[in-house]
């Protein structure tokens, strides 16, 4: 359920009560075990951004990672105005993490002015862009109060993007910021407005999305297709998904899952054989096949699994199909001389290498509670009860497919944060029980 920003940055609680500053000058702070906790904040956003996205990680190591980050950067808000001089200090070195601790500092400091020379710093350097607006996703929505909206009033586009990216990560509903912003001759504001509507299920701005089915802009095209998609639209928007996903690009990549999901099952067959005959098709059908989610494809992908070009890709599918816990029920086998092979691809890192006789083994003991054309989410129909228990249970993909799955079911629903603070998302699932 959405929730209007004016209710909701000033009462939302916070994870834990503010830091009170011990000290404001160098003479009572340790500078060195300052900086250490700056640096090391840094670096664990760093470590985060992959984790996120990981094959291997579930929500419970999340948290772990989290708290070790809320860790040092409350070492940073003990020193008061001197921590915030470190973070600063930081920028030396300009990357994500350090523009990520830097503007919580500025955050938790409340200056206006700070933050909003860290947007132009992220304008300068646009690759620094997702650190500084992941430090607004991380933040209670308390300490936002009165900072959003003042970013939203701004007439720099760059600080309205980065007012929206809160918003959005936050499941604000920005209301006329947002309908102003999908007018803003700004292509990377007007972008990541239309990825917010389908994030917050604004579903009266479903015809404005399908209006930017012919932005000019390509981004803006696949974020207007995708929230229109997320909305309930079937046709056109599912049309542009479809075709964007047989593309070779960041956005096919991203199309492949929502395209997979909102088709029906006929339609998607079709289009996986075109998928096949593309360049780079068989990897490409190979996670399709995964998000599909038909138990046909399973035998499939285990003739798969003895290739070490697409072993662990198939692998991975057939768990997203199955439930199957390759590790848990001993599927797996050793890597030995295919872990070497140059064919191997850096995206399967951490992913284990399937047994395929014991794959086959297990299938052939478990297909039957499993009928083919019937779309299945970790080893059952993905109902809302299914798909929750996967957000709560499975690793950072499979709860991505999961939240996924939830939206498009859900036109009116929010999309779940796989990617937020850990307590937060756990937060969330509490309220969906």
């Amino acid at each position: 359920m959405r929730v209007a920003m004016a209710s909701m940055w000033p009462h939302a609680p916070c994870r834990r009560p503010p830091v009170k500053p011990v000290a404001d000058s160098a003479s009572g702070v340790l500078l060195r075990v300052l900086e250490q906790h700056v640096e090391d904040a840094a670096a664990l956003r760093r470590i985060r951004s992959r984790l996120v996205r990981a094959p291997h990680v579930r929500l419970p190591d999340l948290a772990r990672l989290d708290e070790r980050i809320a860790a040092h950067l409350d070492g940073v808000a003990v020193a008061g105005s001197e921590g915030v001089r470190a973070g600063i200090r930081a920028l030396e070195r300009t990357a994500k993490g350090e523009l990520f601790t830097a503007a919580i500092c500025c955050i938790e400091g409340r200056s206006i002015p700070a933050i909003l020379r860290l947007i132009g710093l992220g304008e300068a350097v646009p690759d620094t862009r997702a650190g500084l607006h992941s430090a607004f996703g991380w933040v209670s929505a308390s300490r936002l109060a009165g900072v959003v909206s003042t970013l939203l009033a701004s007439d720099d586009p760059a600080a309205r993007l980065t007012g929206l990216a809160a918003c959005a990560q936050h499941r604000v509903d920005p209301k006329g910021r947002l309908d102003a912003a999908l007018m803003s001759e700004d292509a990377v504001l007007r972008a990541r407005a239309l990825r917010c509507v389908g994030e917050i299920g604004r579903v009266d701005l479903l015809d404005a999305c399908l209006l930017h089915l012919d932005d000019p802009d390509a981004s803006c095209r696949f974020h207007a297709a995708c929230s229109a998609l997320m909305l309930g639209d079937r046709r056109a928007a599912l049309a542009v998904v479809r075709d964007i996903s047989l593309t070779a690009s960041a956005c096919g990549d991203a199309a492949l899952a929502l395209a997979a999901m909102g088709l029906p099952a006929e339609d998607a067959r079709r289009w996986l054989e075109r998928l096949a005959a593309r360049p780079e098709g068989a990897r490409r059908s190979i996670r399709t096949m995964g998000f599909i989610g038909d138990p046909r494809y399973v035998q499939w992908l285990i003739g798969q699994m003895g290739d070490a070009r697409f072993a662990r890709l198939a692998g991975e599918s057939f768990s997203l199909i199955t439930g199957a816990d390759l590790g848990a029920l001993r599927l797996e086998c050793p890597p030995s001389a295919m872990a070497d092979d140059d064919d191997t691809n850096d995206e399967d890192d951490d992913v284990p290498w399937p047994d395929p006789d014991k794959a086959h083994a297990w299938w052939a003991a478990n297909k039957a509670r499993m009928p083919g054309n019937v779309c299945h989410l970790m080893g059952a129909p993905p109902t809302r009860t299914q798909c929750i228990e996967v957000l709560r249970s499975g690793t950072q993909r499979q709860r991505s497919a999961a939240a996924t799955r939830l939206r498009l079911a859900e036109p009116r629903s929010v999309l779940f944060n796989c990617a937020g603070p850990a307590w937060r998302q756990k937060r969330a699932l509490q309220a969906m029980a």
